[in-house]
C-alpha cells in the first residue's frame, strides 16, 4: 500500500492545499487547521452553516496565510504579528484560547460570506500555548493526544478502495461518483480492500506510526461540492453510506478513520511512500 494524497486545511472548513510532502506533528500535519472562523461569541463556524466557505481558497507563504475568493482582492494575514487579542473560542464542547486576526480579516470575511444569523465573523489562530486534548475514552491505556482546530483528532485517514466502493453504490442508485475532497482527509492510502481501515489499529512508514482510534462520523459537509459550495443532491452521500456500511454500535454515516501520532514527530510523509497497516 502507498500514500496517494496529502492535504492540509490551514483554515477549518475552507479549501485545502494538496502537498507532495508534509511534516508530522503531534497536532496533525504541519499547517493543518491552525485557523478557524468564529461568530461573535467565539463559536466555530463551518460549511455546515455556510456552504459557501468551500469557495474560499487558502495558501501558505513564507510570511503569510493568504485567503482568496472569486472577485475579491486576496487577504494576506501575516504569520508574525506581535500584538493580537487573546479570546476564548469553542469547537463543539471544547473551550480553548485563540488569537484574533483583526478587523481587516473580519471585514473580508463579511464581504465574502455575509453574516451568520446576524452575527459577524472573525478569523482566529490557534494559540500554541493551548493543549486541546483528544477524547481519552477512545485512546488506548497510557495514550495521550492533542489537536488544533480539527473536529476532534489530529489526522483523518481515508482509502481509495473505500471511495471506489461508495461510488459504485452511489452510481448503482442513480447518483454521481464523488471526489475524495468531499471527505476532507489529510492522508489518502491506495491498496487493500474497501473499508479495511475500519479494522486497522495502526499505519506505519519509514520512522513513523499513526494510531487509528475512531471511525469518522460524517456530516452535512459531505453533501457540499468543495469547488462551487453548492448542495446539488441533499442527503448524499450520507444515505448511501448508512446503507452500505451500517454500524450496530453507532448511528450515522461513517467514512475514514481518525488517528493520532504514536511515533515520528518531525518526520516527513511523502506521496508515493509505502506503508504497512494492521
Amino acid at each position: 500500500m502507498k500514500i496517494t494524497q496529502l492535504t492540509i486545511y490551514p483554515v477549518k472548513s475552507l479549501q485545502g492545499i494538496p502537498l507532495r510532502e508534509a511534516r508530522l506533528t503531534a497536532q496533525g500535519l504541519a499547517g493543518d487547521r491552525r485557523w478557524m472562523v468564529v461568530d461573535d461569541v467565539g463559536r466555530f463556524v463551518t460549511q455546515r452553516q455556510l456552504p459557501g466557505m468551500a469557495r474560499i481558497g487558502t495558501g501558505l507563504e513564507e510570511d503569510a496565510l493568504v485567503l482568496t475568493h472569486p472577485g475579491m482582492t486576496p487577504l494576506r494575514v501575516p504569520l508574525a504579528r506581535p500584538a493580537r487579542e487573546r479570546l476564548p473560542v469553542y469547537v463543539w464542547d471544547d473551550r480553548c484560547a485563540a488569537l484574533d486576526e483583526g478587523d481587516e480579516a473580519r471585514q473580508w470575511l463579511g464581504a465574502v460570506l455575509g453574516d451568520l444569523r446576524g452575527s459577524g465573523l472573525r478569523l482566529v489562530r490557534f494559540d500554541e500555548r493551548e493543549r486541546r486534548r483528544v477524547e481519552p475514552h477512545c485512546l488506548l491505556p497510557g495514550e495521550q493526544a492533542h489537536t488544533g482546530f480539527a473536529d476532534g483528532y489530529p489526522f483523518l485517514v481515508a482509502t481509495t478502495a473505500s471511495l471506489a466502493a461508495l461510488n459504485r453504490a452511489l452510481e448503482a442508485g442513480g447518483g454521481e461518483a464523488l471526489p475524495m475532497n468531499r471527505f476532507r482527509p489529510n492522508i489518502v492510502i491506495e491498496g487493500g480492500e474497501p473499508f479495511a481501515e475500519d479494522g486497522w489499529r495502526e499505519i506505519a512508514g519509514d520512522g513513523w506510526r499513526l494510531g487509528l482510534r475512531k471511525p469518522c462520523q460524517r456530516c452535512k459537509i459531505t453533501t457540499v461540492d468543495q469547488i462551487s459550495g453548492e448542495i446539488r443532491h441533499p442527503g448524499e452521500p450520507l444515505k448511501t453510506l448508512m446503507a452500505l456500511k451500517p454500524r450496530l454500535a453507532f448511528q450515522g454515516a461513517f467514512f475514514g478513520q481518525n488517528a493520532i501520532l504514536l511515533a515520528g514527530e518531525g518526520q516527513p510523509l511523502r506521496v508515493g511512500a509505502g506503508i504497512s497497516a494492521g
